[in-house]
Formats: C-alpha cells, sequence, structure tokens
C-alpha cells in the first residue's frame, strides 16, 4: 500500500535503492502525446547523483528504459511503464548498519512495522525512488506544455542564506545556471559554500525549494477534500525529507489583517483577476487563474559522516559510524522532484476538470 498516487493520471513505483533497479507504471496516460524521450533524460539528469562536489558521488547514469505503452514515439493509452536500472550500488557501505537504527531515518519504523527492512540505503525508503517520479513527472509536463501550463521551481533557502526577491523580479530559468540552482547568483554563491563547507565538517543542513506554477487555467480542484493546495501538500509532504509546505501568503499571512489580505477583484479586458495574489492563485480550493505558488521545507539529510548514538535491533547502545556516500544537502537535487510531483498533481486535476484531447 501507499505506492501509488493520483485518480486518473495514476503512477505506481517500485523498486529499492540497492535493488536492480527503480521503475514506474503510469495508467491514465491519455493516447497520442508525443513521448520526448530526450526530455525525460534531461530531467532524470537534474535529480541524478553526482552532480558536483556539493551532492552525493554515487555514480548512476539514470538512463531509462521504456517496457510498455509507447508506440512510434507516442503514447497508447495503455499502461506506461519506465525501468531504471542501478548500476553503482555499494551495499557494503550499509554492511555496518544492518541491525543499527540510524538517527533520524526509517529504519526503526519500518522494522516495527513489517518486522525486517532492507538496510541497504534505506530499501524503499531511499530518496532515489523518487527517481521514478521525476520519470512520470517529465510525461505529465509534456502533456501540461500543450495547455499552456509551466511549472518552475528553485531552491530559495539553505541554512539561514534565504533568498530575498520575490520571484516576479528573477528570471527563474537561470536557477538551472548553477550547481545549488538558485536563481540568483550571489545568493548562490553564499548557498554553495555553506554547503561545501558542512559537507567538509561531516554534517548535513536543510533549506527550501519553492515553486511557481503559471498559466494554470480557472477551476482546477476539487471541493472539499480534493482542494487543489490540498493535493500539492500532499505530494509534497511525500518526499522524502520534507518537513513543511506553504502556499499564498502560508505562515507570514497570519501577521496581516484580513484588508490587507483580501485579493481584491478587478477587470483585465474580458478577464477577472485580482490586484494582489496572497491566495496563491488558489481560492477555495480552486484554482483561479493567477500564479500558482509554494514553499517546500526540506531537513537536513539525516545520514552524516559524524558518529552518533543509537540502539540495535536487541536493544541494545550502539554507536552509529558515519560513512558512505550522501548529499549534505537534498535540495540542489530535490528541485526537479518538486516540480514533477507538482506536474503530476496539475495533470490529475486538468484531466478531472474536463476531458482533454490532445
Amino acid at each position: 500500500m501507499g505506492n501509488s498516487f493520483g485518480k486518473l493520471f495514476k503512477i505506481t513505483t517500485f523498486g529499492e535503492s540497492h535493488g536492480s533497479g527503480i521503475g514506474v507504471v503510469i495508467d491514465g496516460c491519455p493516447a497520442g502525446l508525443d513521448i520526448d524521450e530526450g526530455f525525460i533524460q534531461e530531467q532524470l539528469d537534474r535529480r541524478k547523483p553526482g552532480q558536483s562536489k556539493i551532492t552525493t558521488q554515487r555514480k548512476e547514469p539514470d538512463g531509462f528504459q521504456i517496457l510498455s505503452g509507447v508506440f512510434e514515439g507516442k503514447s497508447t493509452g495503455t499502461p506506461l511503464a519506465l525501468m531504471i536500472w542501478n548500476q553503482d550500488a555499494k551495499s557494503k557501505d550499509y554492511s555496518h548498519i544492518a541491525e543499527k537504527y540510524r538517527p533520524s531515518h526509517a529504519d526503526f519504523t519500518y522494522q516495527e512495522k513489517y518486522g525486517n527492512r532492507d538496510y541497504r540505503g534505506g530499501g524503499r525508503s531511499s530518496a532515489r525512488e523518487t527517481a521514478a517520479r521525476v520519470a512520470a513527472g517529465a510525461i505529465a509536463m509534456s502533456l501540461l506544455k500543450k495547455h499552456g501550463i509551466s511549472i518552475q521551481a528553485y531552491v530559495s533557502q539553505v541554512g539561514s542564506i534565504h533568498l530575498q526577491e520575490a520571484y516576479q523580479a528573477l528570471d527563474l530559468a537561470s536557477a538551472e545556471n548553477n550547481i545549488v540552482r538558485c536563481p540568483h547568483e550571489e545568493t548562490a554563491q553564499q548557498m554553495i559554500q555553506l554547503i561545501d563547507s558542512t559537507r567538509k565538517s561531516g554534517d548535513s543542513i536543510g533549506g527550501v525549494v519553492s515553486c511557481v506554477i503559471q498559466r494554470a487555467p480557472v477551476g482546477l480542484g476539487e471541493p472539499v477534500f480534493d482542494k487543489l493546495h490540498a493535493q500539492l501538500g500532499y505530494a509534497m509532504l511525500g518526499i522524502n525529507a520534507v518537513k513543511g509546505f506553504e502556499y499564498g501568503s502560508g505562515f507570514a499571512g497570519v501577521q496581516m489583517k484580513g484588508s490587507q489580505h483580501n485579493d481584491l477583484f478587478a477587470k483585465d479586458g474580458d478577464a477577472v483577476v485580482t490586484k494582489t495574489n496572497y491566495s496563491g492563485g488558489i481560492q477555495g480550493g480552486i484554482s483561479n487563474g493567477a500564479d500558482i505558488y509554494f514553499n517546500v521545507a526540506f531537513k537536513p539529510v539525516a545520514t552524516i559522516m559524524l558518529d552518533q548514538d543509537s540502539v540495535d535491533q536487541h536493544g541494545e547502545n550502539t554507536v552509529v559510524k558515519g560513512k558512505g556516500r550522501h548529499d549534505p544537502c537534498v535540495v540542489p537535487r530535490a528541485v526537479p522532484i518538486v516540480e514533477a510531483m507538482a506536474a503530476l498533481v496539475m495533470v490529475d486535476a486538468l484531466l478531472l476538470n474536463k476531458s482533454v484531447k490532445l
């Protein structure tokens, strides 16, 4: 249970970090969609390990194989399956914690829930599983593009270093110009220095990924329990290491009065628009045509290169030795994951809202 996401555009991921590979089955992709394998690979390359000095040095090319659901470059409407084979798994790196619980990992909870666990990189709980989501998200993005909907995420905070500029004042696409994926070069360099110094000390640090969805039509989202922002929150909170989600004015909105926070309506030609967008493009759980924007908070990576006190499966006190290949900060590689999950939500909302013809 819990391995599937979506209603009409439904994905099921499978595989483990140190198994043969990972993959995804997409059920509900409309027939006739151009499947751009180059674009799928581009998205996987943005997430893959070993990108730079501030990411894990595991070397996985993350090439993929389409097993079904595509003929002559187009989706057939049948289940679309993709496979990504693992090539650089070093399971021996985890033999020292075969019976130990790593602090803040899923080791203890998996053992208690299932009675066993795959200790090699966390098995199913590993963030490596998110590569399958990114592959599925790339296909979802292709469908969204046909309807003019764009999604752009970027790193807006690492530790105490905040990007001060509002997203409207930035060229969000320039986030890909540096290894931390922040669209402000001076701030990006400060973030890189902080991550690198944290890595050298054997520790880890958290951060925030912000995301903007533009040109979504009015009317996406289903009351009462399937509000669009609720679906986005559910999607983001299901990403490894995520500790918080806020959209629109978020927590900062509690400091405002209603007279300040209300988004006043106005006419722009034949369209109804709002003068401000504290609602984050969603009102009553339904998109209103304005930009949808939100922030996703990621905790410091749990695996660090420092020794930590813990207990083992026998209830004995022990020490977990810091070793292996891990990200000192997850947010640079989390950017395409956030985009992918947002795309999956938006495609599902689009398909639920009306019959989509390609």
